[in-house]
């Protein structure tokens, strides 16, 4: 799936962050610069598109792989190709201690919790439902970022909310939900926890003050997830028994490179060149395309309910992020 990201809008980072210590000087052509406005949104537009399409990528490699040996695979594939962007441009900057416990909520709440519960999830739940369950991050987010940082809720946010969970509850209406299946219901409830602790990890990036910028500490931070997710599933799952071929090689690669490390550099330039509040708005068709592609790629149903109910929550989050709550990948 597409692994959220991690990286906050430039806005959120410290005005005057004491020097990085670097392995690779910056060299000025090398400096992220924002981008003409068009440009700049085809570029939000293909990181919707990329992060869509991994969800039913990622189920497509669960035919190949265990969960966490997939999870795993695809983080250290992604974390070699951000380690070379980095070295490209120059800009391997050694994290800080101030770092530390961001780096440890990214890489535990985010890259190894919702990784994981997601990739364990779609063993049992279309890909399709998956993503717009995993998409009500951010209604979680509005509701945490009142009782765990005090942000006042403005009436509009509330009925955001309303809205957006009305549409969840019509994904579990009983007359189109097997409550008796109990795949279903373990599969549904990890995706939905999985969107949990997607936000508990946004809302403490909200609360913390940068030391390093957010796409300094990523190529570390999936470095350090690959290696506890590698042990996670030599203790659970054991050494995986993969045939590998062409397809499941492609697979991994488009799930790691298009699904994880060129989206999250170029979420920094987006984030540098847009409004927090489009790049809210513009991440929101990840899952419809989610949606889309798993019924043309995977031959999964669009249901009525299934399409209501991402309308629901879509709109619901449209209305939430309205101020500018940004809706991380």
């Amino acid at each position: 799936m597409g692994c959220p990201s991690p990286l906050g809008p430039a806005s959120k980072l410290a005005t005057n962050p004491p020097a990085p210590r670097r392995i690779f000087k910056p060299e000025g052509a090398g400096a992220l610069r924002p981008l003409r406005h068009r440009d700049a949104l085809l570029l939000l537009g293909a990181i919707a598109f990329a992060w869509g399409t991994t969800w039913p990528v990622t189920k497509a490699i669960l035919e190949y792989m265990s969960p966490l040996w997939t999870t795993a695979t695809r983080s250290a594939i992604a974390g070699l190709a951000l380690f070379a962007i980095a070295a490209g441009r120059r800009h391997i900057v050694l994290p800080r201690r101030g770092d530390v416990p961001i780096i440890a909520n990214i890489v535990l709440l985010h890259m190894v919790a919702f990784s994981s519960l997601v990739a364990i999830g779609l063993q049992y739940v279309p890909a399709g439902r998956s993503v717009v369950l995993g998409y009500t991050t951010p209604l979680w987010v509005t509701i945490g970022a009142r009782l765990f940082l005090a942000e006042p809720l403005s009436g509009r946010q509330a009925i955001g909310v309303v809205i957006g969970i009305s549409g969840i509850l019509l994904l579990f209406n009983p007359a189109s939900f097997a409550w008796s299946d109990s795949n279903a219901l373990k599969g549904n409830a990890l995706i939905l926890l999985a969107a949990f602790c997607w936000a508990a990890s946004i809302v403490h990036v909200r609360a913390h003050r940068w030391v390093s910028t957010p796409f300094e500490l990523v190529p570390w931070q999936v470095l350090i997830a690959t290696c506890v997710l590698a042990a996670l599933a030599a203790a659970f799952e054991g050494w995986p028994p993969v045939s590998w071929d062409a397809n499941l090689v492609m697979l991994l690669t488009y799930g790691a490179i298009i699904g994880i490390a060129v989206p999250y550099w170029a979420t920094v330039t987006v984030n540098r060149s847009l409004p927090a509040v489009t790049t809210s708005v513009g991440l929101l068709g990840v899952p419809v395309i989610g949606v889309l592609c798993a019924s043309i790629a995977l031959g999964e149903t669009l249901t009525v309910a299934l399409v209501t109910a991402m309308a629901l929550i879509i709109a619901g989050i449209a209305i939430t992020t309205r101020r500018g709550t940004p809706v991380q990948r």
